[in-house]
């Protein structure tokens, strides 16, 4: 069992940067690879980023490429997404969620979910 919580979320000004962690508890978190999603409203949840257990890989969504980086600290048991140029599109509540079966996209596939953080970003 994982326990997951977000935090960092918060009102930024186009162009300027947030960085969301991610708290998980659970033993076996060193075995999940991580993911982040997002939630704008009246839209589905989309894939951001995803980073494997060891933290030598990671995947983005082309659109996240360059602004958005996903890392992972072992002995703190937290992911991060540190988003850097952001844009009011960016706006929504962001995931973070924890899967076993590797660098995987689909949010069918991750096992547990935080309950999201808010990112709203101002024009």
């Amino acid at each position: 069992q994982v326990q997951l919580v977000e935090s960092g979320g918060g009102l930024v000004q186009a162009g300027g940067s947030l960085r969301l962690s991610c708290a998980a508890s659970g033993r076996t978190f060193s075995l999940y690879a991580m993911g982040w999603f997002r939630q704008a409203p009246g839209k589905e949840r989309e894939f951001v980023a995803a980073i494997n257990w060891s933290g030598g890989g990671t995947y983005y969504v082309d659109s996240a490429k360059g602004r958005l980086t996903i890392s992972r600290d072992a002995a703190k048991n937290t992911v991060y997404l540190q988003m850097n140029s952001l844009k009011p599109e960016d706006t929504a509540v962001y995931y973070c969620a924890a899967t076993r079966r590797g660098l995987v996209y689909s949010r069918t596939l991750y096992d547990y979910w935080g309950q999201g953080t808010q990112v709203t970003v101002s024009s």
